[in-house]
């Protein structure tokens, strides 16, 4: 029979979303197959990097004011919620990606870090925004 630690990381492994979890410092602990999948960067290259790696430059200051401010309070403004944001690949595309983020505990309650679901949506986004452009452009004369 499988020890429940191992049950646990099998399925963090397994499931199909990005799974990314950091410490209080923003180091990536933990990077499942879908993280690998979706960003381009293998486990080995990943953990013990910083998050930076996949976040936008443009996008870096707002991130960490958001991670600081949430190890301080013990609050996440977006707890549980989907957000709609953008990432880096490996190669150097920006992706647009669903995330939910939670703070995570130890049995004392002291926050330890945060982990993040994510998602790749691009196709969607992109999409979506196509159709908003073609209803939007004024209709030409015949």
């Amino acid at each position: 029979m499988t020890d429940q630690s191992e049950l646990d990381a099998r399925i963090l492994d397994d499931v199909a979303d990005a799974l990314i979890y950091s410490d209080r410092s923003g180091t990536i602990m933990r990077w499942n197959r879908a993280s690998s999948a979706l960003f381009g960067f293998s486990a080995d290259e990943a953990l013990g990097q910083n998050l930076d790696l996949i976040i936008p430059e443009h996008l870096r200051a707002a991130h960490w004011k958001g991670f600081e401010a949430a190890l301080a309070s013990g609050a996440m403004k977006l707890a549980g919620k989907p957000t709609l944001t953008r990432a880096l690949h490996k190669d150097g595309r920006k992706l647009y990606i669903e995330m939910t983020f939670a703070l995570v505990r130890d049995a004392a309650g002291v926050v330890q870090g945060s982990v993040a679901m994510a998602r790749d949506v691009t196709e969607r986004v992109e999409r979506e925004r196509a159709a908003k452009a073609s209803q939007t452009k004024p209709a030409q004369n015949s």
